[in-house]
């Protein structure tokens, strides 16, 4: 695992900038105390990150479940019996994974994945923006079109472009984000190419620390920055305070029918979006390895049980410190770890230090990370490939920046079905004329191995087209799986048949039969193998 720890260890660097204020600002947006936050991201680095089998996605507290905490903490009466729920989601999602439902990760289209990381992208930046110009009302990690403060994602622009316009914005603020933003640039195009310690050195990380120097050194001027610039991490007065820190699941509530809801409810949609994740980072990933999707149920389960235990909030894998990752160039799993040590080692020696980072540093780190996602050319190459993939797409990426992740991804997701039954009804030829003599057109019908209500509307059109008078030859001999709908379907047409005069002879394994009585008992006594 730490072979690759020279590619690894610049990487960790990387995530740990963006995780730290997307664990404070997930923690804030949910209404819990902030530390919470920081538990769940060390969890989800270093306990997920050695359980997991992704060798690159990386796990923390989600922005998508950041409204469900919210109203779960006020409804189960208090964070300590919200806790519980955490916990017993975790046990449920280890239950998932011994069921093996991590197969449902693989069946989301490839537009919608797409969509998804597209969509995530362009959430990051239009987010990003106002903290370019210290408007920092709203949480750090607040993905959602409608925000925690009451505002959404348009009106906030609106008073970034405003502000700017009217000069009535922090200058410091913009300032040190346009410096930051041209590091970075400069880093990753320019000085990565000029020798082993520009590649060891990430440019995140001389961007930050060119932001605590421009902080203390524009102390006193027109351009310092606010508190409310700069990162929040709770600072203990001692150790005794740090571990007052630390809350614990009141296991007396485990009886509130509520709490189970609760559990049930993180469960699912901490496992979706984690399945969600993987698929995605799975086709970021330069190497192309495929995460084993139950494993990784179970490594997400045990992690929301530990956190939950010591007071965290609830973990799943997570796209912007996965793809973070991959762009900063993480090989293996040691990434995601190492960044969860960075996030425990940091709180508890230089919680002071973190506060004097500025936002819109670690906001332009984001920016780029969110660029990343959103270039112009993968809306290029989705145009290109046809509209049976681009409509897909740009319904989730619309859905994504105008909803949430998980409601445009069903936006997306709908969609996807819609246009996979309308090829299939389109595209599906079954029929082939095989002879016109003798006044008769004989007529083959070959059905597929495998045949589902997908094919459904297919057949249907293929059968009704059938000119009177003709037959028509079925041929069910590669046929191992003929869904229920299928079977009545002809059973209904046998009907229809003899009255248009049509014959029809089913070529199976058994042999030939000319007018079958019944195709349901026919194909109910059909051997196991077939």
């Amino acid at each position: 695992m730490f072979k690759s720890i020279k590619d690894d260890l610049p990487a960790s660097v990387v995530v740990f900038f963006v995780a730290l204020p997307l664990c404070l600002g997930i923690a804030l947006a949910s209404g819990a105390p902030l530390f919470s936050g920081l538990i769940a991201g060390i969890v989800g680095g270093i306990v997920v990150g050695a359980l997991s089998g992704s060798q690159i996605g990386v796990s923390g507290p989600a922005a998508g479940l950041a409204a469900i905490v919210l109203t779960a903490i006020g409804a189960l009466g208090g964070y300590e019996n919200f806790l519980v729920a955490v916990v017993l989601g975790g046990a449920i999602q280890l239950l998932f994974g011994v069921l093996k439902a991590g197969i449902i990760g693989y069946y989301f289209p490839s537009s919608v994945i797409k969509g998804m990381l597209t969509g995530i992208g362009l959430i990051i930046i239009l987010k990003q923006i106002p903290y370019f110009f210290g408007l920092d009302k709203n949480p750090e990690g607040d993905f959602a079109f409608l925000q925690v403060d009451g505002e959404n994602t348009l009106t906030e622009l609106l008073k970034a472009l405003n502000a700017l316009l009217s000069g009535n914005f922090n200058s410091g603020a913009t300032i040190i984000a346009l410096v930051a933003i041209a590091i970075l640039l400069l880093w990753s195009n320019v000085f990565s190419k000029m020798g082993k310690f520009f590649q060891l050195v990430q440019g995140p990380l001389v961007a930050v620390v060119i932001g605590i120097v421009y902080f203390f050194f524009t102390q006193g001027t027109d351009l310092e920055l606010a508190k409310e610039h700069l990162v929040s991490v709770p600072v203990p007065d001692n150790l005794d305070s740090f571990f007052k820190q630390f809350s614990f699941p009141n296991f007396g509530a485990i009886t509130n029918p509520q709490i189970w809801v609760t559990a049930f409810t993180i469960a699912l949609v901490a496992s979706l979006e984690t399945l969600l994740c993987v698929e995605a980072t799975d086709k970021l990933d330069p190497q192309k390895r495929v995460t084993p999707t139950n494993k990784e149920l179970l490594a997400q389960g045990t992690g929301n049980m530990i956190s939950g235990f010591i007071g965290g909030l609830p973990i799943t894998q997570v796209i912007v410190r996965s793809s973070a990752n991959i762009q900063s160039g993480g090989r293996t799993k040691a990434s995601a770890i190492i960044h969860g040590f960075f996030l425990l080692i940091s709180v508890v020696t230089i919680p002071k230090i973190l506060n004097y980072i500025p936002l819109s540093v670690l906001a332009a780190i984001l920016f780029i990370v969110g660029y990343k996602l959103a270039k112009p050319a993968t809306f290029k190459a989705m145009w290109k490939a046809g509209w049976k993939q681009f409509v897909p797409f740009i319904v989730t990426v619309v859905g994504i920046v105008f909803t949430d992740l998980l409601i445009g991804i069903a936006l997306g997701l709908a969609v996807g079905i819609v246009v996979v039954l309308y090829k299939s009804y389109q595209n599906s030829h079954f029929l082939h004329i095989i002879d016109k003599s003798n006044g008769e057109q004989r007529l083959k019908m070959t059905l597929a191995e495998e045949v589902t209500f997908f094919n459904k509307g297919a057949i249907l059109k293929e059968l009704d087209r059938l000119p009177q008078d003709s037959y028509l030859e079925l041929d069910v001999r590669k046929t191992r799986y003929l869904d229920a709908d299928i079977i009545e379907i002809l059973e209904d047409f046998a009907e229809k048949a003899k009255n248009r005069n049509i014959n029809i002879k089913l070529i199976s394994e058994r042999g030939e039969i000319e007018n079958p009585p019944s195709y349901i008992e026919f194909f109910r006594l059909r051997p196991k193998t077939a």
